[in-house]
């Protein structure tokens, strides 16, 4: 429950603000029938939600694989249809339900800002360019090929267009009319986001293991054309590897939408504290008030993984490759994983360090946004945090231990700790209150000014945005400057030290999170290159295991990204 909502007593929070931003007395809220059963309503909607997911749960890993009679264009059909229902849900808020009179009586200023919102962006332009890849494949089967095929990355472009405005212009919206509707709505908004992630997620994996020539796998059938059917032509293999290679984006989109719809849902009905949502007026300056050095190792970073990434997909690729390449290729992927891991690892258990000795208060408003951030930091990462220990076991219990699985051992232990202490450090920072200018004379510079002692013409003071005064506008050898002053300085340049090291670590942190992202999300996959865990749990459970936790793992880097942003812009 939000800030300022009615409580389970009946007593109201702090007053909310209105749209023309008066304050309204907590005597004048209504006291709806529909207020008074907002959990109950969630309870619907969210059961609604729940049934959906399982069906399409079914229907997609029912139409993954060959030997279960289930056809995918019943896939497509039940995606579709899902799509078009939210898009006609969505039409009737922002051309209905918004437009009434007290429908929105405030907004949540945490809620989509304005990275997140970019990201979704975008994140939809390129799962757009995927949908015009996907026609043109489709399209070079039309002959042979169900009409619903076709229509599905039609369809999905327009939900995409659609549902990317309808976030942008609605994400902070706490709706008061059409309650149970509108959490109907978001439910299924929510679950058709899931259904196509979990649809995108099955086709891309498996494809990546067919790519390898996994044996003993079912054959994937969701989204290929039958034996009937060949794509000869240049043009539809250029289609073909196009798609494929922006289904990462197509996934990421998806888990952005769900995460902002989510928080709509979480605001139907709220009453916010005017105090409480007090919106952060901070500069977003992406340079400022640091060394570079934060961005420049982390770009070395990204350059090194880009290179490394190529390197290893062409050797464990390569119709001529044999066991001495793919050893090599392992050993280099490991090594720069193992390196790039325990940066990251002292460096979160540094800014930790750094964040003991921060005075800045603790925001402890009630905040669904930061809220579904740290479970999703938290949740995600039990997805490599299962993978990881999977190969710990297959990797000790096994023989030979040689230097590649010795590479893997540390390679996981390393990304078991590298989640725990960046989870920590991104935790603690989400939850500080930003820095921001003071409007009002410092306290510590009118004592300064106050004192009859201090020649004004000697000594030039300013106070910088962190407080105190800077050492540069002081005279050297001035006799008249008091002991508080000097004070004053050490102060501000332990606390322009402090705010400079979590910059830099944040900026750091940020790029290594993103080329971890890129590497598994564009084919970097040792779980099926490096046979240990293969031969130890065997094909189906391993597969299953690396299926299933590593969208997960992928997910997590690129939310980490997010949330380190947003550390760095408060620091």
């Amino acid at each position: 429950m939000g800030s300022g909502q009615k409580d389970d007593k009946g007593s109201f929070g702090p007053d909310p603000v209105s749209p023309l931003g008066h304050h309204k007395f907590s005597s004048t809220l209504p006291h709806s029938p529909k207020e008074i059963w907002k959990k109950g309503g969630r309870i619907f909607s969210v059961l609604l939600a729940i049934n959906l997911v399982l069906l399409a749960c079914t229907l997609v890993s029912g139409g993954a694989f060959q030997d279960v009679p289930l056809h995918d264009y019943d896939v497509f059909f039940m995606l579709t249809v899902v799509m078009l229902l939210t898009i006609a849900w969505m039409l009737f808020y922002i051309f209905s339900t918004s437009k009434r009179p007290e429908a929105i009586l405030c907004k949540d200023n945490h809620a989509g800002p304005i990275w997140l919102k970019g990201g979704l962006v975008l994140f939809a332009i390129l799962t757009l360019v995927m949908d015009v890849f996907k026609t043109g494949y489709y399209s070079s089967y039309y002959h042979c090929l169900s009409v619903i095929k076709i229509m599905y990355p039609v369809v999905q472009a327009v939900f995409v267009i659609i549902q990317t405005y309808f976030l942008c212009v609605s994400a902070r919206d706490c709706v008061h009319v059409h309650l149970d509707l509108t959490r109907c709505g978001l439910m299924l908004t929510l679950t058709t986001n899931l259904a196509v992630w979990m649809s995108a997620v099955t086709d891309e994996s498996i494809h990546k293991a067919e790519t390898k020539n996994q044996t003993g796998r079912s054959t994937h059938k969701m989204g290929h054309p039958s034996d009937t059917c060949t794509c000869d032509s240049h043009l539809c293999q250029i289609f073909k590897k196009g798609y494929f290679w922006l289904y990462p984006f197509n996934i990421e989109y998806s888990l952005f939408a769900s995460a902002m719809v989510y928080v709509m849902w979480k605001n139907v009905g709220r009453l916010i504290d005017h105090h409480a949502n007090h919106k952060h007026h901070l500069k977003f300056k992406l340079f400022r008030k640091t060394y570079f050095l934060g961005i420049i190792m982390g770009i070395l970073v990204v350059v090194i993984g880009i290179a490394v990434l190529i390197m290893y997909e062409v050797q464990v690729n390569a119709k001529d490759k044999s066991e001495a390449k793919t050893k090599k290729a392992l050993a280099m992927y490991y090594t720069f994983n193992i390196v790039c891991l325990s940066l990251m690892s002292l460096l979160s258990i540094g800014c930790s360090v750094v964040y003991r000795f921060d005075k800045r208060d603790m925001d402890r408003h009630k905040n669904p946004t930061r809220t579904l951030d740290v479970a999703l930091l938290m949740g995600a990462a039990l997805g490599q945090y299962a993978i990881s220990y999977y190969s710990i076991v297959a990797t000790v219990a096994s023989k030979p231990r040689d230097t590649i699985n010795a590479l893997n051992l540390s390679y996981s232990l390393l990304m078991i700790a590298q989640h725990t202490f960046q989870n920590i450090f991104i935790i603690e920072g989400l939850h500080r209150q930003p820095r921001e200018k003071k409007k009002k004379v410092d306290p510590q510079e009118k004592d300064i000014y106050g004192l009859t002692f201090v020649n004004l013409n000697a000594v030039s003071l300013r106070v910088p945005e962190s407080g105190g005064v800077s050492p540069s506008t002081i005279t050297p050898g001035t006799p008249q400057v008091p002991s508080e002053v000097t004070h004053s300085m050490k102060i501000s340049q332990k606390v322009n030290w402090r705010r400079r090291f979590l910059k830099e670590s944040s900026l750091f942190l940020l790029m290594c999170n993103a080329i971890l992202w890129i590497m598994p999300a564009f084919g970097a996959r040792p779980q099926f290159d490096n046979v240990t865990e293969l031969k130890f749990y065997g094909n189906p459970m391993w597969a299953a295991i690396v299926d299933i936790c590593l969208p997960f793992g992928i997910f997590y880097r690129m939310h980490a990204v997010a949330s380190l942003l947003e550390v760095y812009i408060m620091s």
